[in-house]
């Protein structure tokens, strides 16, 4: 086998090659058919109208390398250009295309829908784009012709760019509403292709794809228990690396580190009925062990200094298939704004089943949800994030089933699960109906939300409890099932701040768009002492009598935490810093992609100090019985700030260091 093999291709070569330098192949799938563990691909720059499906898996110490020659100089897009174009009617369009185009995958003919949807199935998976701005689509032609603001649209104008299709024989036909603009003289696309760059099989591992700008197309929704499909991914294999890319345009999904297909289990609510959702997902964790989800052959994928922007469900999903990942260093923005598709599995970030999964140094923002880690999220680590204006613009109006906004959502896990060194800007900024949360130094601006809620379903007049699976630690082998008890958080040197006007007072913790900061919503959890009291009076253990112990709340601990502007603290707090006399400000400032911190709060922490928190500190996550520590099991000591600044031997609450660290530029893109 010839190893270190470079194959060229080049989309303006004269004729088609045979991958050599000299006489390159003009397709980027023409190489994955034959590239082979060892071989780099290079790409030079173009715009590729194709979907790539490698054909072999690379080896650990053998990747297969697809690069872009010039960094997102070459483009591969799911999208065709449409210059034929027809005046229908006022400023409306019309075209037709024959179907033989699509294949066996029509997105004009292919509807938004399953499991986990909660909307009309009235969006096809395809979409007409203006200059890369994806428009939206109407029910109706005359919905189109009117061309409106869509009242749930995040940005209304741009909702005025209508589009609707509709089928004649063997033609799809297209009409769009282009605003007084000629499409035959713009940039005018429709997706076409249902993928970019993707396996069409399992264990396809150890691919690299580095430089690419990946564009426009039409992936199918992706819910938890069924295939999930993305524009680029790895389907269900080890080892891939995503890097330097900008990924858009997606109508669902950009990135899948996703779930395989599994025909017995696939779409099984929306397509039968008979088992609950919950029951469903239960199934597919447990025969995700069967169909190989262990740790030496499915995740460890990396997904680094990407720019993913403006789909419409997520910028990243993924179902078992990102165990043991790493995302760093992505911009990941402007997710499911439209509004158009309604339903759960909506987020910058959607993992179930994120064990061991590490989120760092990326800034998130105008998403409906910016992190959202569902079941198992045991081992995961959001660090060193910026998070900010993930939530609705004022006044725009909520869609039936499209979900809340917040910066982090930890749903139904068992922990541990560590949320430190974020900034977390957003009017709610962490939502844990889930247990074994860890929270340490983090500028807090938003609320905590469905504290002790959002977890079971009350049917036919009784509680019906949602039970979810932990693990053998660092492993994905399942170790037992149980309902969320509630609490078992942990919530050190912190800064909170009441940044947004309280508008409802009768608003409590148990709802989504809570509007209070601080810490006083976990009053309700008890102390450890106070937990541990039942089992601690040296009797024989009396099950019966212990039952109200067993199945209560779990203790709670919090400490070295500050709070400005009458942000609420914990009656169980004794290490504090309550500021009722100064005002604080946080303003994020951007200036040509540039994002810093114009704030007056850090020279009103330099006199309180906390220690040093360690894996010591935080101890165990009460189901799974493991540390919150590293994917490797090595302790953790959170000596290091937002910016990886060393902390020295006692810290201020927060993210920063110090003040010189709090004048830094916080992200740039």
């Amino acid at each position: 086998m010839q190893k270190n093999r470079i194959i060229y291709v080049d989309i303006n070569a004269s004729k088609e090659g045979n991958g050599s330098k000299e006489m390159p192949f003009k397709h980027i799938n023409d190489a994955a058919k034959v590239a082979k563990p060892g071989d780099e691909v290079i790409v030079a720059p173009g715009v590729y109208r194709e979907y790539v499906c490698p054909v072999n898996a690379g080896l650990e110490d053998a990747r297969i390398t697809y690069r872009s020659e010039k960094p997102l100089g070459a483009v591969i897009t799911g999208a065709e250009e449409v210059k034929t174009w027809k005046k229908y009617k006022k400023d409306v369009w019309t075209a037709r295309i024959n179907n033989s185009i699509f294949g066996s995958y029509n997105p004009y003919k292919e509807y938004v829908y399953g499991d986990w949807y909660f909307a009309p199935r009235i969006r096809h998976t395809g979409c007409v784009f203006l200059n890369n701005l994806a428009m939206y689509e109407t029910a109706s032609l005359d919905e189109c012709i009117k061309a409106e603001a869509d009242e749930y649209a995040w940005n209304a104008e741009e909702s005025r760019f209508k589009w609707y299709t509709e089928q004649d024989g063997d033609e799809t036909v297209l009409y769009a509403n282009f605003r007084g603009a000629d499409p035959n003289k713009e940039n005018v696309e429709v997706t076409v292709r249902r993928n970019c760059f993707m396996p069409d099989k399992n264990y396809v591992n150890y691919i690299t794809v580095s430089g690419f700008n990946i564009n426009k197309a039409a992936p199918t929704w992706a819910p938890p228990a069924a295939y999930q499909d993305g524009m680029v991914g790895p389907h269900w294999s080890k080892g891939w690396i995503i890097e330097d890319c900008e990924i858009y345009g997606s109508r669902c999904c950009g990135i899948s580190l996703g779930k395989y297909y599994d025909p017995e289990n696939n779409m099984y609510f929306t397509e039968k009925y008979v088992k609950s959702p919950t029951q469903m997902e239960r199934d597919a964790v447990c025969r995700g062990q069967y169909h190989g989800w262990t740790k030496e052959r499915i995740g460890s994928h990396i997904i680094r200094r990407c720019n993913v922007h403006h789909c419409e469900q997520t910028g990243i999903v993924g179902r078992m298939g990102g165990v043991f990942s790493t995302i760093e260093d992505c911009h990941i923005h402007h997710i499911c704004n439209s509004s158009q598709l309604a339903g759960a599995e909506t987020a910058g970030i959607k993992l179930h089943a994120a064990i061991d999964v590490t989120i760092r140094r990326n800034h998130i923002h105008d998403c409906i949800e910016g992190v959202w880690l569902d079941w198992e999220a045991q081992g995961a680590r959001i660090t060193q994030n910026l998070f900010h204006n993930n939530q609705r613009p004022e006044g725009v109006k909520i869609r039936d089933g499209i979900m809340f906004n917040t910066d982090i959502f930890i749903e139904v896990g068992h922990g541990p699960t560590l949320i430190d060194n974020n900034l977390l800007l957003s009017k709610v900024s962490i939502t844990i109906p889930s247990e074994g949360i860890g929270v340490v130094n983090n500028l807090i601006l938003g609320s905590f939300s469905l504290i002790n809620s959002g977890v079971d379903s009350v049917v036919n007049g009784q509680r019906e409890p949602r039970y979810t699976p932990y693990h053998i630690r660092h492993r994905t082998e399942v170790a037992g099932f149980m309902t969320i008890l509630h609490g078992d958080d942990r919530i050190y040197n912190n800064v909170f701040v009441q940044n947004y006007k309280i508008t409802d007072k009768k608003k409590t913790p148990q709802d989504n768009d809570y509007e209070a900061a601080g810490t006083k919503c976990f009053d309700i959890f008890p102390t450890y002492e106070e937990w541990y009291a039942p089992f601690a009076d040296g009797k024989l253990p009396d099950m019966g009598a212990l039952a109200n112990a067993h199945f209560g709340h779990l203790p709670v601990w919090v400490k070295g935490n500050a709070y400005f502007n009458g942000a609420n603290v914990c009656k169980h707090e004794k290490v504090k810093l309550v500021d009722k006399k100064n005002k604080v400000t946080v303003e994020l400032v951007e200036k040509d992609g540039s994002y810093s911190l114009k704030t007056n709060l850090l020279p009103l922490l330099k006199d309180f100090k906390n220690g040093i928190i360690t894996s010591d500190t935080l101890g165990c996550a009460f189901q799974p019985e493991q540390r919150f520590e590293n994917p490797d099991g090595t302790a953790i000591t959170f000596d290091s700030d937002y910016f990886g600044n060393h902390r020295g031997i006692e810290a201020i609450p927060g993210p920063f260091a110090d003040e010189k660290a709090a004048k830094k530029v916080l992200s740039k893109f």
